[in-house]
């Protein structure tokens, strides 16, 4: 009777707690085409779906949303917003995952950003989200899009800006000039995972026409922030928001395992982002460095960081943005 009666309970509770929440989705159908991601007869991917999914906290007023640019068509899609699910329907904020048709879409195309907007503009008009409150958050390519996008809306003239409050970046590359450095050595001493090198020096040298070397100017506009841009003119984009960065260096585990320098962690672009922003004036800055305690997982990348990293605690802080 003692089992049959915490079995009831536990359904009861959970019941309670599905029902607090409503995910919507909203996909175009897949188009038959694929991209071209090198130079190999069979470098080809196929394209995913645009479209978004929607977490509402029900039965609450919406008090902000926070918006991941996840790929629909890879590794468990949404996987890190549904992280955010339950945190984020206690604080009445919704949660929002935007894909393009595009597969690893870096956003080189103003196409890419330009249905990226369509989409956000169609979640709010639709489900009468409340533009206010608006926070960017992500790893690896998620990250990088929500600062390419941020970018390209305000160079823009379009009447539907985000009312943005902060940005939240977990491990990810900011600087692209470094990051072409550092897949050139890895092909050079033929070490690491040259398939995600080759992938990613090709697809910059295809869309920037060039290298650093040729074509310099290409990279620090591509680049929310660069070590060798002298002038760092996209800092000044990302001055006004609140920013939370979570870095996971892994010296001693790069070291041993890929023989990557210091120059090859993103933590380094963080870090150096983070200087540059206090220097232009931005206050409200922050940084969180994982321990190797902190993450049992034996990956250590973007998406393990994004993993491991104390959600409840993150979702706390940006409850004390919109407080502020």
């Amino acid at each position: 009777m003692k089992v049959s009666f915490k079995l009831l309970l536990f359904l009861i509770i959970f019941s309670n707690y599905s029902f607090s929440q409503k995910v919507v989705e909203d996909y175009e159908p897949l188009k038959n085409d694929r991209l071209r991601i090198g130079i190999g007869d069979s470098d080809f991917l196929p394209f995913i779906q645009s479209g978004y999914t929607l977490m509402l906290p029900e039965d609450k007023g919406i008090k902000g949303v926070l918006i991941l640019l996840e790929d629909s068509g890879f590794d468990k899609k949404n996987k890190s917003a549904k992280q955010l699910y339950k945190q984020a329907s206690e604080k009445a904020l919704a949660v929002l995952s935007v894909s393009t048709e595009i597969p690893f879409d870096f956003y080189f195309s103003k196409s890419s950003m330009l249905s990226t907007h369509k989409l956000i503009q169609k979640a709010f008009a639709k489900h009468n989200l409340p533009n206010e409150n608006v926070f960017f958050l992500g790893a690896s390519l998620v990250g990088h899009r929500a600062m390419r996008y941020i970018k390209f809306m305000k160079e823009s003239n379009d009447k539907f800006q985000l009312n943005i409050k902060g940005i939240v970046i977990c491990n990810f590359t900011l600087d692209w000039t470094r990051k072409w450095h550092q897949h050139t050595r890895e092909i050079r001493i033929k070490r690491n995972n040259l398939w995600e090198a080759r992938f990613i020096n090709y697809m910059l040298e295809t869309y920037l026409k060039g290298t650093p070397k040729t074509k310099p100017e290409r990279y620090h506009d591509f680049s929310a922030y660069s070590y060798f841009d002298a002038n760092n003119k996209n800092i000044k984009v990302y001055k006004p928001y609140a920013i939370r960065a979570y870095i996971e260096p892994a010296i001693k585990y790069r070291l041993t395992k890929s023989l990557k320098t210091l120059y090859e962690n993103n933590s380094t672009d963080i870090v150096g982002f983070l200087a540059e922003l206090i220097l232009a004036g931005n206050e409200n800055t922050e940084l969180i460095v994982l321990q190797p305690e902190d993450n049992p997982s034996p990956k250590k990348n973007a998406q393990a960081t994004w993993d491991a990293l104390n959600k409840d605690e993150l979702v706390d802080w940006i409850q004390k943005q919109i407080e502020k």
